[in-house]
């Protein structure tokens, strides 16, 4: 990810904190997967997943309460309630495939059946990846950290400002100082 790093310290406000607070444990990760599956019903879920019941009662309410799942009433029966994926919940289908497709390439070797595949083609699907504005498939060696007013700018614009708050011409400017002093 470039020469740079992240404020590690300072970064209480980044997304994946924020993001494992609500998913960052196995049973939110398979009642998410089951609800990809399909199964809407609390007893689905305990019977589908082997869970202990006070466990998925909080998990589910924990998914409810951050909007991942919501509580519908049954169609066929207004006493009885469905848990629903939200589009919030739908946008964490990337994140589940990218950790299937880890688990799948460094876990145990564990043919998939059923296999996931493209709906058009039935071809099993492509690794998730990380992709540029322009579709363009990026590693970790593509990656950069910039501030925001960096975004669309290079080290040599005007304006641009490092992570550690230093400009290009200050660390030209020290650079300088150091070939001068080594020199004398």
């Amino acid at each position: 990810m470039g020469d740079l790093r992240e404020p590690l310290r300072d970064l209480i406000e980044c997304g994946l904190p924020q993001a494992l607070e609500v998913m960052g444990e196995r049973w939110s990760f398979m009642i998410l997967r089951a609800s990809f599956n399909g199964v809407h019903h609390f007893e689905e879920f305990l019977s589908e997943l082997g869970i202990a019941r006070n466990i998925l009662s909080n998990r589910l309410a924990k998914l409810v309460e951050h909007g991942i799942l919501k509580r519908e009433p049954c169609a066929d029966d207004r006493r009885k309630i469905e848990y629903r994926l939200t589009e919030k919940g739908f946008d964490l289908l990337p994140a589940m495939l990218a950790l299937r497709q880890w688990g799948q390439k460094y876990g145990a070797e564990v043919e998939e059946n059923p296999v996931l595949v493209d709906e058009r083609d039935r071809m099993p699907i492509g690794p998730v990846s990380i992709l540029a504005h322009d579709g363009r498939i990026l590693t970790h060696e593509d990656l950069w950290l910039t501030m925001r007013h960096n975004v669309g700018k290079r080290p040599e614009d005007p304006g641009f400002v490092f992570l550690d708050g230093s400009t290009p011409d200050a660390i030209a400017a020290r650079e300088s100082a150091k070939k001068a002093a080594a020199s004398a």
